[in-house]
């Protein structure tokens, strides 16, 4: 027999050898409250295998450097006892399920969290946890397609908001979702950076600072989420593509959308109502599309300033604001596309020949306007023949408008953003 003929019959026997040899199964290994059980059942299991961690305590941390599920069934604890990173996952494939995690440390400069996920984590899913005390409560650094669903996360609030962590935090986490989660407490709900194709759906959020802050995330939804008496609930900045959908600001303090240096979004169906200051505030962010959201019982409806050009605004309702758009600029802006304009609450226009638009265009910054935000009181002569003269003069007299927003098909009754998100 040649040499080649050897080799090739060894490697065949080889092969034939190692089909006849049953793949290992993956097994439910039970996993009592022990000191250092935890750990000795991570390093011991095979990879797939699932540990049901019994009812107590389990001391972290613990570090997952195989696919394996930790499931506690809503009975088990894990106690990082304040140090560190209470669960560390560090291989794919890897599911952290029905459990308590807490007791992370406190350093912000080693993202000490509840569940951090490396970039070698891909695919893993946090699901169903309780995830309270820890500084950050899930970091996602670096894995692709994470999970992190129907978790109650709440955040540190014993500290000042600009030390404490993030309820789900995110760095360069391509494809993950972050979904259907209660987060309260901390600094952010959900805080995003150097990312992209990233969805954040279904989640719901108070006593945050920010619900959902974005920074250079790219190519993104946000969707159907609820944000609650917050500081601000949707900050977008330095990113694009992003659709914001279906979301519902209620009470917030300062802001219900904010944009900066946020540009080719599509924000789609929102509701901001009652917000404390401003419904809308967007600074340098261009390119942006406002259709068939509903601005209700702010402050300030809109304000934008600071180069914000060629953004788009159709079939919004801005409704009982007390004042509905602040323009900071000289130029001149046409709030309609394609014939459909806005819904405008104080609009005292008429629709003569019945086609659900407005007979004249309305304009948010005139005369009357600017007396109304100096005297409120003045509301109750809107529709005296005095202020009716006035209009009727700036009609007549278009130098007499200070500039800024014209809706020059505004519609008579207000579209109802189409929300599915849970409510409050």
């Amino acid at each position: 027999m040649s040499r080649n003929h050897s080799i090739w019959f060894a490697l065949v026997a080889g092969a034939a050898w190692l089909l006849s040899v049953p793949a290992a199964s993956a097994s439910t290994l039970d996993v009592p409250p022990t000191p250092g059980g935890l750990a000795r059942a991570v390093a011991a299991a095979n990879p797939g295998d699932v540990l049901r961690l019994g009812p107590g305590i389990h001391r972290g941390p613990v570090i997952i450097g195989k696919p394996l599920t930790l499931n506690g069934d809503n009975q088990a604890v894990v106690d990082g006892g304040g140090a560190s990173r209470v669960i560390t996952v560090a291989a794919p494939g890897v599911v952290v399920r029905q459990l308590t995690v807490r007791g992370s440390g406190r350093l912000l400069e080693t993202e000490d969290s509840g569940v951090y996920v490396t970039e070698d984590g891909d695919g893993a899913i946090i699901e169903d946890n309780t995830i309270s005390g820890n500084l950050i409560g899930v970091n996602l650094k670096g894995p692709d397609n994470a999970v992190v669903r129907g978790n109650r996360i709440q955040g540190l609030t014993d500290m000042r908001v600009n030390e404490r962590g993030n309820g789900v935090q995110l760095w360069n986490t391509p494809g993950s979702v972050i979904e259907n989660n209660r987060i309260t407490g901390g600094r952010d709900g959900i805080f995003t950076t150097t990312s992209r194709n990233n969805v954040f759906r279904g989640n719901t959020f108070k006593e945050t600072r920010i619900a959902v802050h974005y920074m250079y995330t790219n190519d993104s939804i946000v969707s159907d989420n609820v944000s609650i008496g917050n500081h601000v609930g949707y900050a977008l900045m330095f990113s694009k593509n992003l659709i914001v959908r279906g979301n519902l600001s209620q009470g917030d303090r300062d802001h219900g959308i904010l944009l900066n240096y946020a540009n080719k979004a599509r924000i789609e169906g929102n509701s901001v109502r009652n917000g404390k200051t401003k419904c809308v505030f967007i600074y340098n962010s261009s390119k942006n599309t406002f259709r068939r959201n509903r601005f209700e019982g702010c402050a300030i409806g809109i304000h934008f300033t600071a180069g914000s050009e060629r953004n788009t605004f159709t079939e919004n309702a801005f409704i009982g604001n007390r004042h509905q758009v602040k323009y900071v600029g000289t130029r001149w802006l046409d709030w309609s596309v394609a014939g459909r304009g806005n819904y405008w609450s104080d609009n005292p226009a008429f629709d003569l020949d019945g086609d659900g638009l407005g007979d004249a265009a309305y304009r948010p910054n005139d005369m009357v306007d600017e007396v109304l935000w100096a005297y409120p009181v003045a509301k109750l002569l809107l529709n005296s023949p005095a202020v009716q003269t006035l209009r009727w003069a700036q009609s007549r007299f278009p130098a007499l408008h200070p500039g800024g927003v014209v809706d020059s098909a505004p519609l008579m009754k207000p579209p109802t953003p189409s929300l599915t998100v849970r409510r409050p």
